[in-house]
């Protein structure tokens, strides 16, 4: 089901496998000794657009009248929210700026606009999403807990729910992360002491979120209080669909493949590339896109290089992509909705127990293994199946 043998799955030799690493070896270098002024020219721009957009959205929504300005500022607030949780918030906190020591913009001391801690999301997606991503039973942003994403997890009855629970966790997204980190934080500890205090930690920063967004900005708005406060939960709630679009389809649509835990064992650094390329997807995406996703159209760049500048993915991209055709191996992409729709298509189809299926746990779109070259034919049966072949069998067996 999972993959247990990421090079056997990719057709590499030995040989191959050290010279894909030391290509993305030296991706990183050239990236890491170029950083300069442009870059934190950058950053600077980033945030100084942010803060202006928040402040025009909140001062159109509060002084405009009628429907339209309210709509217009809304749109804009929710614009310069997802612009602070995508490019901001998630990227400062992989410490992608740390390298400027501006305490500013330091992964140590931002703290994001949103219910979450920064500190405890650091622990579940830095660590332990990062670094064991898609690997089952390991890795708690594989489904979230809540959905069911590959075959890999038992088919149980509350999975048939699931379709609403996706739809649920898209609205409430900022809420589901905050509690998802919670617990990832509370694993750690051994005391119900340890525990509590990560729990106060979280609920201080509710109340804090909460009162800024529900009770601050709407009372100085005075007898408009509520033009601002439907505007702030809207805001909220089309930042939250949009976090949730671009977090899934990075990693639940179709290519982007699972790992049995086996495959940590001696794991070298140029397999961890390996799975990282094949654990996530990208979408494509013209500037404005890009930046409003936080450059998370490109998954695959930043699972292998968290802690690079976001602003400079492009370019790591065109080089990545030349790695992965020298090696014939895939590169997950293709436009957002699509990737959105395949995406659905798992979450719904997962809802249904394995004998309503039709694919094998094998070689099924959204979950795949080495056995799937073993299981249709010979590997010299599949065109393009050989040391180097894995993109031409893949495509050659999904459109059997």
């Amino acid at each position: 089901m999972a993959i247990t043998d990421v090079p056997e799955y990719a057709h590499l030799s030995d040989a191959d496998l050290e010279a894909f690493g030391a290509a993305l070896d030296e991706i990183r270098c050239d990236i890491e000794s170029s950083r300069g002024a442009a870059d934190w020219l950058y950053i600077k721009r980033a945030i100084a657009f942010h803060r202006f957009l928040e402040v025009a959205a909140r001062l159109v929504v509060g002084l405009s009248r009628g429907k339209f300005g309210w709509a217009a500022g809304t749109a804009a607030l929710a614009a310069a929210k997802c612009i602070e949780n995508m490019e901001l918030g998630h990227n400062i906190s992989h410490g992608q700026w740390d390298w400027m020591n501006d305490p500013e913009i330091h992964s140590a001391t931002w703290e994001w606009d949103m219910a979450g801690l920064t500190s405890q999301w650091q622990n579940s997606h830095n660590y332990k999403h990062h670094v064991f991503a898609n690997v089952v039973g390991i890795d708690d942003d594989l489904g979230f807990g809540i959905l069911r994403v590959t075959r890999d997890e038992e088919w149980r009855p509350r999975a048939w729910m699931q379709p609403l629970r996706a739809v649920l966790l898209a609205l409430l997204f900022e809420w589901g992360v905050a509690l998802h980190c919670l617990y990832s934080v509370q694993e750690r500890e051994t005391t119900s002491a340890a525990k509590a205090v990560h729990r106060t930690a979280l609920l201080r920063k509710i109340a804090r979120q909460a009162g800024k967004d529900y009770v601050m900005f709407p009372a100085l708005s005075h007898r408009r209080w509520w033009r601002t406060l439907g505007a702030n939960v809207v805001a909220n709630g089309l930042r939250n669909v949009w976090a949730y679009m671009v977090i899934v389809c990075g990693h639940f649509a179709d290519g982007a493949e699972k790992f049995a835990p086996s495959v940590l064992v001696g794991e070298t650094k140029p397999e961890w590339y390996l799975r990282q390329m094949l654990g996530t997807a990208n979408f494509r995406a013209g500037t404005v896109m890009r930046f409003m996703s936080g450059s998370l159209c490109y998954q695959i760049e930043h699972h292998m290089f968290p802690d690079l500048p976001s602003n400079r993915y492009p370019e790591i991209a065109e080089r990545v992509r030349e790695v992965c055709a020298t090696y014939d191996l895939p590169y997950t992409t293709g436009p957002l909705h699509r990737q959105f729709l395949l995406t659905v298509r798992t979450i719904c189809k997962l809802a249904l127990p394995d004998r309503f299926l039709t694919a094998t746990s094998d070689d099924a779109p959204e979950t795949a293994s080495e056995h799937r070259f073993r299981n249709t034919a010979p590997r010299s049966h599949v065109p393009g199946a050989g040391r180097r072949g894995l993109a031409t069998a893949i495509l050659a067996l999904r459109t059997r």
